[in-house]
């Protein structure tokens, strides 16, 4: 059931953007992270009530900038000061009304993520005027608590990084593959024998691999029973090369972090080579088109397990679209040091036993600490230019 709101508002939207510089960088098969960027949406309506939302921007360097910019001086002029429609109808209108501007320009990405970006923030204020969570905002019979995995864990970095997180409270713990064949095959069998009852492992290639290669570390791990193995192959490599792979193996496939549009994963759940679904409410689609995708998974059989690798306003929406999806998916939590994604109020999160409850209160729950924020801050708030 969908519950249809009142008209809202908006007064004010904002773009805050912030970089951490980092000690380790952290790496994946296609490239490095040296400093973890943020942008985080800000909406203000006519009563003063305020609404915060991410934008995915981890990737070109220039990214959070730009999609900085992009909200402020594309998407604000289409939503200040009219009465807005509820926020699955307003999320239709601005793909709509963009999309001569994506053909344009060749942005797909940018404009879908800073789309998902205002769309969470709306949800959130939207679940803020109603004094409810956003996780009931999105569906009456929403969960209070998630499960939730370990993730960002580098294979050489496990030995250490997989105790801590168990000490944490985590019991799933996905590892990056894909840098040395040998090595990784090597280091993630020692992984699996060293797990405790009722613990899982879960592997990310994050495309690294041949369709050879990835058919070679499946056969490799059969006997490992991973949870999953995330995308080992590129993306578009064909559903041919996918199904082969699905076909050889009965280690579950995951994906979904690089798919952008409704048609795009309603093909990807047709086919039936991903058994695991991984939309990134940052990256595309919000709580909005993330609902529709987990509906759709779930439906079909599949596991709605939602992506996320940024900041911590971004996370805990993630925490609330899974709580409303249902199913027995899994949190993505990045382990590695991040201020951005620990500079929320109140702290969250906290695991019991791999589960996480959802924060208290309407909306997300938290709201941006940012006083802690202030020393990493790179851009004016107004304007989206780099001060």
């Amino acid at each position: 059931m969908t519950t249809a709101f009142p008209s809202c508002v908006i007064r004010s939207v904002e773009a805050h953007v912030f970089r951490v510089p980092l000690e380790k960088p952290v790496s994946t098969s296609f490239g490095t992270m040296r400093d973890r960027p943020a942008v985080l949406v800000r909406l203000e309506d006519d009563g003063g009530l305020v609404g915060w939302g991410e934008i995915w921007c981890n990737w070109p360097g220039c990214a959070a900038e730009h999609r900085a910019r992009l909200l402020t001086s594309d998407i604000a002029p289409r939503v200040l000061d009219r009465p807005l429609p509820d926020p699955a109808e307003l999320w239709k209108e601005l793909t709509a009304k963009t999309h001569i501007l994506v053909l344009q320009t060749g942005e797909v990405g940018p404009y879908a993520q800073v789309i998902a970006g205002f769309d969470m923030a709306y949800w959130d204020l939207i679940a803020r005027r109603h004094g409810i969570p956003l996780a009931a905002a999105l569906s009456p019979d929403a969960a209070r608590a998630v499960r939730a995995y370990a993730s960002g864990i580098h294979i050489r970095d496990a030995r250490t990084v997989v105790p801590q997180s168990r000490a944490a409270g985590y019991r799933d713990f996905k590892v990056k593959v894909g840098f040395d064949f040998d090595r990784d095959l090597a280091l993630i069998r020692e992984l699996a024998e060293s797990l405790l009852p009722n613990e899982t492992l879960y592997a990310d290639a994050n495309q690294a691999f041949s369709p050879d290669a990835a058919r070679a570390f499946l056969l490799a791990t059969a006997d490992l029973s991973l949870g999953w193995l995330e995308e080992p192959v590129r993306v578009d490599a064909g559903p041919a090369v996918w199904g082969e792979l699905a076909r050889a193996t009965e280690t579950p496939l995951a994906g979904g972090e690089n798919l952008a549009g409704l048609k795009a994963f309603r093909s990807a759940i047709g086919a039936g080579h991903l058994s695991v679904i991984q939309p990134d409410a940052a990256k595309w689609g919000g709580p909005t088109g993330c609902r529709a995708v987990a509906r759709a998974a779930l439906a079909a059989g599949r596991r709605y397990c939602p992506h996320f690798l940024g900041a911590g306003i971004g996370l805990v929406a993630s925490a609330h679209i899974l709580a409303a999806a249902g199913g027995d998916g899994l949190l993505e939590i990045d382990v590695n040091p991040n201020p951005l994604r620990d500079a929320i109020a109140p702290a969250w999160p906290a695991l019991d036993g791999g589960m996480l409850g959802l924060p208290d209160g309407p909306g997300l729950g938290v709201v941006p600490d940012m006083d802690r924020l202030e020393p990493f801050r790179v851009c004016d708030p107004m304007s989206g230019v780099v001060a």
